[in-house]
């Protein structure tokens, strides 16, 4: 299970976001709804996301440093981060990974919210 992200093309001012998730169950289901949600609403589309299923691609779990699932990893912008556990709260996703001024972005605020 490997999605593409929301969009291609120029990646400035986008997150760049790898979720991993357990096979199909439920709570994986759930997860990628929330995340994509929270990707198409909040942060107004700036940030693409792939799903990846640590069962059909442990290699790349591997690779990331991911040990369980759910994780999110930003990949970028640089330096990378990773949340795992619950991730149905936007607000300590936003705040974990990093991505407010994304969020800031989307409804064309300046670095002081205006």
């Amino acid at each position: 299970m490997t999605e593409a992200g929301v969009t291609g093309g120029d990646t400035a001012g986008r997150a760049r976001l790898r979720l991993y998730v357990a096979g199909t169950s439920l709570r994986s289901t759930r997860t990628i709804e929330s995340v994509r949600r929270l990707c198409e609403g909040r942060l107004g589309g700036l940030c693409d996301l792939e799903v990846v299923d640590i069962y059909q691609q442990s290699g790349l779990a591997g690779t990331d440093g991911v040990v369980a699932a759910p994780t999110l990893v930003r990949l970028s912008p640089l330096p990378a981060r990773r949340l795992a556990g619950d991730l149905s709260d936007e607000r300590r996703i936003l705040e974990g990974l990093g991505l407010q001024a994304l969020v800031r972005e989307s409804l064309g605020e300046d670095d002081d919210g205006r």
